[in-house]
């Protein structure tokens, strides 16, 4: 009986250190996972404040969190089951399904330029909406569909950088990938949002360097949303152009890719110094044009269809 016991006792510590290795494996290929996912995840974190932006200030945080919960959905509901799936039995259509989310943030991207050039509203129902909850509830959709995207590049890019290993690996690591990233880009949005009270409640304090520092995030803070909006906007296209753009070379069209590609790579070698910089950079801004064109030419046409049918039915 006692060396039954022994032996139990064996195969279950056999047990704990094939578990530990395994949270340990898991561990390490989500860390490096998230590491190759930060430029997305950059741009989410860019993207996000824009929809709070108008709200009132008590349902800020509120509205993060249902954003937070529905990229918890989208990452853990939809994305993670999908891309197993598709990577086992489709892999031929990630890369049709990615393109067809990156046309949709250049759609996105496009529509608010346009939108900030002329003054009117090419989302079609903004400027409509006088109910508060309504406009919560729209601004919580339009993020959790923008989230959708991104999220999709977050988990293609974790789920193509990991090694090979058994599906239930690969499902825990996609886990935790999508739970860590949702976590801190959401935390950092929730502070980003609500920096002018913490700057309001530094300014009541004593110490009048502490009082200077709130005073001086209050008056800043309106600067920093708005350039986060613009930089999130712009974060659509060039998040949206570079799948397009990556989609091209997958297909071996490639045209457009080289002229990025080696528009970039001239710079960068004229530029030795800053080389990786530049490179991304001038990429970047290479990738948020053909966004941009791309992104214009559907909302043209999705415009252009209502008018049209509107004078087909006089």
């Amino acid at each position: 009986m006692p060396g039954g016991l022994v032996a139990l006792l064996d195969d279950i510590a056999a047990i704990a250190k094939m578990a530990a290795a395994s949270v340990d494996d898991v561990a390490s290929a989500a860390s490096q996972a998230s590491i190759k996912s930060a430029g997305v995840v950059i741009d989410d974190t860019a993207v996000t404040p824009s929809y709070v932006l108008g709200l009132s200030p008590d349902r800020e945080l509120p509205i993060i969190a249902k954003i937070a919960l529905g990229s918890v959905r989208n990452k853990l509901l939809i994305l993670l089951p999908a891309a197993l799936l598709l990577s086992y039995f489709a892999p031929w259509a990630i890369t049709p399904i990615l393109m067809m989310g990156g046309a949709y943030l250049c759609f996105e991207g496009a529509e608010k330029i346009m939108g900030a050039l002329t003054g009117a509203d090419h989302g079609g129902v903004a400027a409509a909406i006088t109910d508060p909850r309504e406009l919560e509830k729209r601004q919580v959709s339009g993020a959790i569909r923008t989230d959708l995207i991104l999220s999709a590049e977050i988990m293609a890019i974790a789920l193509a950088g990991l090694p090979p290993m058994a599906i239930a690996m690969q499902a825990a690591v996609l886990a935790v990938v999508g739970l860590a990233l949702t976590i801190g880009v959401y935390g950092v949005v929730a502070i980003i949002v609500k920096m002018d009270d913490i700057g309001l409640n530094l300014a009541r304090r004593r110490p009048p360097t502490v009082r200077a520092i709130g005073r001086g995030l209050v008056k800043a803070m309106p600067i920093v949303l708005e350039a986060l909006a613009t930089i999130g906007t712009a974060a659509m296209l060039w998040v949206g152009g570079g799948i397009i753009v990556h989609g091209l070379e997958v297909f071996q069209l490639e045209t457009i890719p080289h002229a990025v590609h080696g528009t970039a790579r001239t710079a960068a070698a004229a530029m030795p110094m800053m080389a990786g910089l530049v490179e991304w950079l001038v990429g970047a801004i290479g990738s948020a044009i053909i966004g941009l064109a791309l992104g214009g030419a559907i909302a043209a046409v999705l415009h252009f269809l209502p008018s049209k049918a509107g004078k087909s039915t006089h």
